[in-house]
């Protein structure tokens, strides 16, 4: 028992996967709030061309 302790307190293979978890989450925060940015701008420009139109 002692031995299988040590051996999974030496794994890294687990913490590598958690930080490539936590890099896309992060990635993922900053593409849905580039999105939401870049939708709200995109919108109001569609309104204002609309409005020229009319």
């Amino acid at each position: 028992m002692p031995q299988l302790l040590v051996r999974f307190w030496k794994e890294k293979s687990g913490a590598t996967a958690i930080e490539y978890g936590l890099i896309a989450a992060g990635i993922a925060a900053v593409i849905i709030v580039a999105v939401n940015t870049l939708g709200s701008n995109l919108a109001t420009t569609f309104s204002n061309v609309s409005t020229a139109i009319k």
